[in-house]
């Protein structure tokens, strides 16, 4: 009992901090402040921390899984919210479907980003120190470089050797794209609550932990500035993953939900049978409006 009053505390805090119209305004505009900043940090943290090794566990863990780790908490969200108020499989797929269309338009950015590396970058071999020595080193003292052909980013850094080219950063397109998303999915749950909707543990529960892994996420987009700046590469792949959010929520979902579109959050969900209800759910999705 104790435990769940927490929880419930807890919920409804982060809830009414989702929805805020303030937040929901503002919160694109403050990855944005970090991804211009953020670099700026590199000059006062330790490069001694354990943040500052590639090797470390959250890296390893949830980076590299990052828009799994994303799927699964936000799609068991979803659905459990979805099919809990309307009890409809079809309803609660559609609402599904935009962590489809997000991740299909994620693995196309990866795609593209692997073609455009291939296209405009080269691999180089550093050359053994006796061909140094016998035919001299550059001006400033760095070991001579030998360009190798036909090499593609992949290969050449498994084979240990260098790749210089035009690169933008999947880490922070992918960690703004899923802060976006996961801030955008969770905001229905203020407005959901405001309507008396049940909301049992479990679902509490599922919310939180959509919670938790937005932190997360922020949290890791700021290591990655702060210990890994890699400016303009950084910018430009949260500029694409807050590109990527405004063409779909507010762009593509706002047409309503029909056979080619999957619809905003909270669509068809936000409804009760009484009148009452009726007219506090209108002042909700009035402001909700308003906000975007």
């Amino acid at each position: 009992m104790f435990l769940n009053s927490i929880l419930v505390v807890i919920t409804d805090l982060a809830a009414g901090l989702l929805g805020n119209a303030s937040f929901r305004r503002h919160f694109h505009l403050l990855l944005s402040a970090l991804l211009l900043f953020g670099p700026l940090l590199s000059l006062w943290v330790s490069h001694y921390s354990v943040f500052a090794k590639r090797t470390h566990f959250l890296y390893r863990v949830f980076l590299r899984s990052g828009w799994g780790w994303t799927c699964i908490f936000v799609g068991s969200f979803v659905f459990v919210l979805s099919f809990s108020v309307r009890r409809s499989l079809t309803l609660s797929l559609r609402h599904l479907s935009r962590l489809a269309v997000a991740g299909g338009l994620w693995l196309g950015f990866r795609k593209l980003l692997c073609l455009l590396e291939n296209a405009t970058g080269s691999c180089y071999e550093p050359l053994s120190s006796s061909l140094e020595l016998a035919s001299g080193t550059n001006g400033d003292g760095q070991p001579l470089l030998l360009l190798r052909e036909g090499e593609t980013k992949e290969a050449c850094v498994r084979s240990g050797m260098l790749w210089r080219g035009y690169e933008v950063s999947e880490d922070a397109l992918l960690l703004c794209l899923c802060c976006l998303l996961l801030a955008e999915e969770t905001a229905i749950f203020g407005p959901y609550l405001c309507l008396g909707g049940p909301s049992e543990a479990p679902l509490r529960i599922l919310f939180l932990f959509c919670v938790l892994l937005l932190s997360l996420w922020v949290f890791l987009l700021l290591c990655l500035l702060a210990y890994f700046p890699e400016f303009p590469t950084q910018l430009l792949g949260g500029a694409l993953g807050c590109l990527s959010w405004r063409a779909l929520y507010q762009g593509w979902y706002r047409l309503g939900p029909s056979w080619y579109c999957p619809g905003r959050p909270g669509v068809g969900l936000l409804s009760t049978q009484s009148k009452q209800d009726e007219t506090t759910e209108t002042l909700c999705e009035t402001n909700d409006k308003d906000i975007n």
